[in-house]
């Protein structure tokens, strides 16, 4: 049997080239993997479910660019075996190790119920969140304006406000807080679908804009079934060029004072864009996180030519046309409220 005998130079070349294959391979283990959209994305593993269709199926979704990478992992590592069964959020630029980690300490566990009120504070709902799940509330208010996690999830603005939506969850005992706030937009972007995508063009509003009108609305009432009328004042003063005169807005400038959030003459002199007394058009960015009932009455107004209303006494409000009916409406909630004393 002849033996083959490799010269000195061809062991350097297959040293290098087997080298060189490790290298590659190594860095493809842990370099970051980025979805085309720069969303973060859900994933859900079926009780039963083998590796080698989740490896697949995260390719398929876009999680990975590589199912055959992710089995030689599992299988090198021998975590094939080990991952559970679950509903996961995998956020963009986790590496194959970081998502085979994620897989194997499972998305599934206990559930703890919290309802988060629709108009809630950003701070408010991070001291909820805090109460409720064990979260750090000063973590999810660095989150909140961290200008990364906000680009990961696609928001091109300051802030999350606003890009979260209020609702009763089942959130799992554990969770942290990017998986928390990541869940909340991800039930928010559902809304904005694309009959949703459309009217945004019909009416010629950006999402962020819309999340501005409805934060507004979900602030001015507790009364659903008013809130499209109260978007119809408001898209009626926009056309005209009046400012919008919305409390919300001032009481969002007003919001760390330790009393009532009732606004006094001297804060409508607030100097801030978020001052709708004091300058035209929606203020910079939500004010709140507005919930579903909100978003949609900011995207299909009531057609009406309502442009003025006040708190009636009893939770709702009183439209007007004009302004001279306006200052009737608001010389008897001014009756009423005297009486009230």
């Amino acid at each position: 049997m002849n033996r083959v005998i490799l010269t000195k130079d061809q062991i350097y070349i297959l040293s290098a080239v087997f080298g060189f294959l490790v290298g590659v391979l190594t860095f493809s283990f842990y370099a970051p993997n980025y979805f085309p959209d720069s969303q973060s994305k859900r994933f859900k593993v079926e009780q039963g479910e083998r590796f080698k269709s989740v490896a697949e199926r995260l390719e398929e979704s876009e999680i990975i660019p590589s199912a055959f990478t992710f089995k030689l992992i599992g299988f090198i590592t021998g975590s094939d075996s080990k991952i559970k069964a679950g509903e996961y959020i995998f956020k963009n630029g986790m590496t194959y190790f970081e998502i085979l980690d994620k897989l194997k300490r499972g998305g599934n566990g206990e559930q703890k119920l919290v309802t988060i009120q629709e108009g809630i504070w950003q701070h408010k709902l991070a001291k909820l969140l805090s109460e409720q799940l064990d979260l750090d509330e000063k973590k999810i208010m660095e989150l909140s304006v961290d200008k990364n996690f906000l680009s990961d999830l696609g928001i091109n603005a300051k802030t999350l406000e606003g890009y979260l939506l209020p609702e009763t969850y089942y959130f799992h005992i554990g969770s942290n807080e990017e998986d928390v706030l990541i869940k909340l937009h991800y039930e928010m972007e559902k809304l904005f679908d694309d009959k949703a995508l459309k009217q945004m063009e019909v009416l010629g509003m950006s999402k962020h804009e819309i999340l501005t009108m409805a934060s507004i609305i979900d602030g001015e009432s507790n009364h659903v079934d008013e809130f499209k009328r109260i978007s119809g004042v408001y898209y009626n003063r926009l056309k005209k060029g009046m400012p919008l005169q919305a409390d919300p807005t001032v009481q969002y400038l007003i919001r760390e004072r330790k009393r009532n959030n009732r606004v006094l003459y001297k804060d409508l002199e607030i100097n801030s864009p978020y001052n709708t007394y004091k300058y035209t058009g929606l203020p910079p960015g939500p004010i709140n996180n507005p919930g579903k009932s909100a978003v949609e009455a900011a995207l299909y107004p009531e057609e009406h030519d309502y442009y003025f209303f006040v708190a009636s006494g009893r939770g709702d409000h009183v439209f007007a046309k004009t302004n001279r009916e306006h200052s009737l409406n608001v010389s008897k909630y001014r009756r009423w409220r005297e009486s009230q004393k």
